[in-house]
């Protein structure tokens, strides 16, 4: 069955069915004109699109693996500023020819990232598109001003730290777009990373516990990203190469190329943080004690022109990084 032998309306329904049942705060939610809650706290807001053969491409990437991605890259920016997130807003744009089992599998990876994240969709909007893209509006809540995340609270002198590691996704999608032929076992991981990302929660909680009031996920890559801080702060930073927490998987399949994927690959949604020595530190012991991603030291915070990165390598060279990372519209 094609969604044109449902229309409109009767998607509408299909993906109503689809909800679970609303928590006692979603006052309104899917079926009437706006969805309508009970807000706590600071209001967060954020939005992001995926559209088909620009960020995803359905010869290795499923429905449920866009539904997944489509909500995770939302949540990743939610916990970047130490908020949690509530409700989403989903608008779809699908060919007309699109089958509703494909339908139901985008929902079906979304629902599921929902659950993992705590997030209700509330609404949205489904139209006709002659190619297929998802955007997703998320609304998150913050406890206060004074324990937000954000990108121009870096300070000279601050440690410069990431969670987890970097270059796993761009690695995954070069190997999924056949740059490089992996065994199943090693490809794995990496498609994973790429498809399924796993945006930090939980770490972003335990770095506002601990101090930490400068982040900002990795999106565009570790060079573009720490650039992103650096230009908002009005600093400079410097990274050693060899600090970098990059993946066993992409140094011994990519051994030339994981310094590039590392710093620009992108896509990784690690959190990268800036803050004084003592509350890195404390936030890495938190991080160990739950569980949860490692921190690694990969640099630190100086006085310079502002977004200006140095890479020093274990040789004593260094160079000064482009930040620009991924942009659209640029050629």
């Amino acid at each position: 069955m094609r969604i044109t032998d449902l229309g409109e309306f009767g998607l509408i329904a299909r993906v109503a069915a689809l909800q679970p049942a609303p928590n006692r705060k979603l006052i309104v939610g899917i079926g009437d004109d706006a969805a309508v809650w009970q807000p706590e706290g600071l209001a967060i807001a954020t939005t992001d699109t995926l559209v088909e053969d620009v960020h995803f491409r359905r010869r290795y990437a499923s429905w449920e693996d866009v539904g997944w991605k489509a909500l995770a890259v939302n949540v990743s920016d939610v916990a970047a500023m130490g908020g949690s997130p509530r409700y989403a807003l989903v608008t779809l744009g699908l060919p007309a020819e699109t089958a509703v089992e494909d339908l139901r599998a985008l929902y079906d990876g979304l629902a599921a990232a929902a659950a993992t994240y705590g997030v209700v969709v509330a609404g949205g909007d489904i139209v006709g598109s002659p190619v297929a893209f998802v955007t997703i509006a998320l609304y998150g809540e913050a406890a206060a001003a004074d324990r937000l995340l954000r990108r121009d609270a870096a300070r000279a002198g601050d440690l410069v730290a990431v969670t987890g590691s970097v270059g796993a996704s761009a690695a995954g999608l070069l190997a999924l777009d056949g740059d490089l032929p992996l065994p199943a076992a090693a490809l794995a991981p990496l498609r994973a990373a790429h498809l399924r990302p796993r945006p930090r929660l939980d770490e972003a909680r335990v770095l506002v516990a601990a101090g930490v009031r400068c982040a900002i996920d990795l999106s565009d890559g570790l060079a573009g990203d720490l650039g992103h801080v650096c230009r908002a702060s009005g600093v400079a930073a410097r990274v050693e190469l060899a600090r970098l927490p990059v993946a066993a998987a992409v140094r011994e399949h990519f051994p030339d190329r994981w310094p590039d994927l590392a710093l620009r690959g992108g896509e990784d949604y690690e959190l990268l943080c800036a803050a004084p020595g003592p509350v890195v530190e404390r936030a890495r012991a938190r991080l160990a004690e739950e569980g949860l991603a490692p921190l690694a030291v990969v640099g630190e915070i100086v006085a310079g022109p502002p977004g200006q990165i140095t890479l020093l390598a274990a040789d004593g060279r260094s160079e000064t990084l482009a930040t620009g990372g991924f942009e659209h519209f640029r050629r």
